[in-house]
């Protein structure tokens, strides 16, 4: 069985169970996959990798509530938007730091946090579970294909 195969099964059947957890738990289902395919997207499928992208994602929720109170403090929209272009920078620019290389995964956590209003309690939970849910996804997939290949 091709390890793409494989994957697909053992996504599909903890795509379901995600969904399940997440309503169960009030956990923003949404971005549960969001963090999920900010792990699959990462170049290291290894432990290391999940890592890498959870540290990524919750950069990026920091970073993105530091736009969301810093706007609101300044009071002024166009203040708003530089304060915005200054963040984005210090966003990309964190990338020097080795754990903090994965820069997708930055804007991945603080694109969840806007289109969650800023409700990083919220927002948080739901892209680490989603991030080892994904993990668990491609590392199962792999178990998988060594099962059925020997």
């Amino acid at each position: 069985m091709p390890s793409l195969i494989a994957i697909a099964i053992t996504t599909g059947i903890l795509s379901a169970v995600w969904g399940w957890l997440s309503v169960t738990l009030g956990l923003l289902t949404w971005a549960g996959f969001l963090g999920c395919t900010s792990y699959f997207a990462s170049s290291d499928d290894r432990l290391i990798g999940l890592g890498a992208s959870l540290l990524a994602n919750l950069t990026g929720v920091f970073w993105a509530m530091t736009i969301i109170n810093g706007s609101a403090w300044l009071g002024n929209p166009y203040l708003g938007y530089a304060l915005t272009g200054i963040v984005a920078f210090l966003m990309c620019a964190q990338a020097q730091f080795r754990w903090l290389t994965y820069i997708p995964g930055t804007f991945i956590g603080a694109c969840a946090t806007f289109a969650a209003e800023g409700d990083w309690l919220l927002v948080v939970p739901s892209l680490v579970i989603g991030g080892v849910f994904g993990f668990l996804m491609k590392q199962s997939g792999y178990g998988l294909k060594r099962a059925l290949t020997k």
